[in-house]
């Protein structure tokens, strides 16, 4: 064990125990009043902390020119909205943020709403924006042949398979006729499945199949059946096949 004690520990331990002690005048605590009582005190230390909280750490965050045309964010929502985020294995929630898909990096809003920040990739466990769950994958902790890179990825499945989504948008620029040249974002998607521990990009119907070859002749009376269209719906699509194929190999 350590020597050192973070005084961070040491407030949210003191103030547990007085919370734990709080509860013990009315009643013998069972373990949801002391989980309700540990969870108040972190909460009361990181209101406490403010902006000196391990959260606000980031460089700055600045906008795009106004003249590029598209949205570089998710869900082209560019107005800083409400999320959460597991930094260093702590909850942040109720965080002004934004999640810029041209560089891969979550914005956020520091508590005087005018300085805005980006949070420090390595620091981020996974965050909950816009109702989608993300996660940080570290590709240096996976196998050689996992099939990822590092960055942030939407976790759209999680039951016996998995499903990721990568979503990417990249700055491009056309010339019009008039020699004109305009800059604009331009939206890419790439989904993974995980079988055995390796993830298998999947975008196309054919691909798809080649992941679920076990069961391709299934798949296909499936796909059939139920008119999925993977251009117009890919992740409604691929949330579907994964459920299905997780049913049938029970």
């Amino acid at each position: 064990m350590s020597k050192y004690f973070h005084p961070a520990s040491l407030v949210i331990m003191c103030c547990a125990l007085f919370c734990q002690r709080g509860l013990a005048q009315a009643a013998l605590p069972d373990s949801s009043s002391q989980q309700n009582a540990l969870n108040n005190a972190i909460t009361l230390y990181k209101t406490s902390m403010g902006i000196q909280a391990p959260l606000y750490s980031g460089p700055e965050y600045y906008f795009y020119d106004p003249h590029i045309k598209g949205s570089a964010y998710y869900m082209d929502v560019n107005a800083f909205s409400k999320g959460s985020v597991y930094y260093e294995h702590t909850l942040y929630n109720n965080i002004d943020m934004l999640y810029d898909l041209n560089l891969d990096e979550v914005a956020a809003l520091f508590p005087n709403r005018v300085s805005k920040f980006i949070l420090l990739k390595s620091r981020v466990n996974s965050f909950d924006y816009l109702g989608s769950h993300f996660i940080n994958i570290d590709a240096d902790t996976l196998a050689e042949d996992a099939g990822l890179k590092s960055g942030y990825y939407r976790l759209l499945y999680n039951g016996r398979s998995e499903i990721l989504v990568k979503y990417s948008k990249s700055l491009q620029t056309t010339t019009s006729n008039s020699n004109f040249v305009e800059n604009y974002f331009s939206l890419s998607k790439d989904f993974y499945f995980k079988r055995n521990n390796i993830y298998y990009n999947a975008n196309n119907r054919g691909s798809v199949l080649d992941v679920f070859k076990d069961r391709k002749k299934e798949l296909k009376k499936f796909i059939k059946a139920n008119n999925l269209e993977f251009k117009d719906h890919p992740e409604e699509t691929m949330l579907k096949i994964a459920t299905w194929y997780d049913n049938l190999s029970k």
